[in-house]
């Protein structure tokens, strides 16, 4: 096991049910450092703590393309009590659980990006010519299940090991070409993520990659825990063929994809980083401001 003082404390502090004491008030608008809660389903039955997660760099590789996170992603909403260590989550009051945040892709629709070691200005006018309106293609993760198939080990999170957090997601790949319905993965067949903040066991040949628990910081005099500086990855996952890709064309379309991307892959060629800062309280704390 991987112990570093900061997360001894705060797995402690998230193992301490005393906060579940306070009186609970009725859900509103919160302010401050609670304002992040406010779509938090603080009144539905069974939601016990409040979670904002905010992802804000990290990449995603799927098949041969690499998109950096560069444009702050949101996952939130409420969380259950723990059954054997893992909570499910409840979506959020105003219904992006997952916000859907579009990332421009590099290259465009045409994936012509230059070599990292290219001057400057051939860089600009690559991304002038290949990643317009017209030609750049835009890569939102969505989920691809209901909220309550989102799930949360915080003591995993803590001690770097074991999944910390199962996402099932899909891709939407966006621009005018394409249509408004081109994906990777779908409601039927998912992208599973089992994101770790510990070290991930993909197939044989393939290099693991090391997350990190974070660093926790207690606020609200104790009652609100925010996790600096968390980095959860994945690579051992697999991702279909594109599929809806072009309209009454996606025929033609969809296997042009998939040749660009490489795709079908199988597990241990596509790669999920997500450094990520994540806020917990219960609900009792959440509405008692």
């Amino acid at each position: 096991m991987n112990v570093k003082s900061g997360a001894r404390w705060l797995a402690a502090l998230l193992c301490i049910t005393a906060l579940a004491g306070l009186q609970a008030a009725s859900a509103s608008a919160h302010t401050g450092e609670w304002a992040k809660f406010n779509y938090c389903p603080t009144t539905q039955t069974g939601v016990v703590k409040c979670i904002y997660s905010l992802t804000e760099g990290g990449e995603v590789v799927l098949g041969n393309k690499k998109v950096p996170i560069v444009n702050p992603v949101t996952l939130q909403g409420g969380l259950s009590s723990p059954t054997a260590g893992v909570r499910t989550m409840f979506a959020a009051t105003n219904g992006e659980t997952l916000s859907k945040t579009p990332e421009p892709v590099p290259g465009g629709l045409l994936g012509i990006v230059p070599p990292e070691d290219s001057p400057w200005l051939v860089k600009r006018l690559s991304a002038f010519f290949f990643e317009n309106s017209l030609t750049g293609v835009n890569a939102t993760l969505e989920l691809a299940k209901p909220a309550n198939e989102v799930q949360l080990n915080e003591i995993n999170l803590a001690f770097e090991e074991g999944t910390a957090l199962k996402l099932p997601v899909k891709v939407h790949l966006e621009n005018p070409f394409l249509g408004k319905n081109c994906y990777v993965g779908s409601s039927s067949a998912p992208l599973i993520w089992n994101l770790t903040t510990g070290v991930t066991s993909p197939p044989a040949g393939i290099e693991a990659i090391a997350g990190f628990g974070g660093e926790a910081e207690f606020k609200e005099g104790g009652a609100l825990v925010q996790i600096n500086n968390a980095k959860l990855v994945e690579n051992n996952w697999s991702a279909p063929k594109a599929s809806g890709c072009g309209g009454i064309l996606s025929f033609l379309v969809n296997p042009i994809i998939d040749a660009q991307i490489g795709l079908p892959t199988a597990a241990g060629h596509n790669k999920a980083v997500l450094e990520t800062t994540n806020d917990l309280a219960t609900v009792a704390a959440v509405n008692s401001h």
